[in-house]
């Protein structure tokens, strides 16, 4: 009978924790976006006044961020410099797949500037910038409209998955 106990328990915790654990990403996701929001802005301040070359602009943006934003800026400022493949859009993808906890709607930000980074003139590449900026700043409103129900509900419906699951099974 104690088994049973423990073993309810034990599933009541661990689908709260997978509750927890989904709250945790959501505010992941929202830190990154808002770390990249801030790293675009650097970007284009750096392009539009001292015309900085693509791979130190990568490094230098890199240096200024941490977490998984300071390892996809400083390997894509790596590809660049080898020159592993003329076209960034490639060289972003690759440092993405080298980059480990970037959450998604932050990757397809990423991807998304890299398509437009180096292709244009100046002001090809601030509008691309910028593009990737207003895709970040749309992603942070949707996350960030009733995110404090939301997060809450990720908690409590994982509390009350984890009880439902352990009344089935005593």
């Amino acid at each position: 009978m104690t088994y049973k106990w423990i073993g309810a328990m034990l599933i009541i915790a661990g689908c709260g924790g997978f509750g927890c654990s989904l709250a945790a990403g959501h505010r992941r996701e929202e830190r990154t976006l808002r770390q990249l929001i801030e790293a675009l802005n650097y970007m284009e301040c750096e392009l539009q006044y001292r015309l900085t070359p693509l791979p130190e602009l990568c490094r230098q943006t890199g240096r200024r961020q941490n977490g998984p934003l300071r390892q996809v800026f400083l390997t894509l400022a790596g590809e660049l410099d080898s020159q592993t493949s003329p076209d960034v859009g490639i060289c972003m993808t690759s440092a993405l797949k080298q980059s480990q906890g970037i959450p998604a709607m932050s990757r397809e930000a990423l991807a998304s500037l890299g398509r437009s980074l180096g292709r244009f003139d100046l002001p090809g590449q601030i509008s691309g910038l910028r593009e990737a900026r207003a895709l970040c700043r749309l992603a942070l409103g949707d996350l960030s409209r009733n995110r404090e129900n939301r997060l809450r509900n990720y908690q409590t419906l994982g509390l009350c998955a984890g009880a439902a699951l352990a009344i089935i099974f005593l």
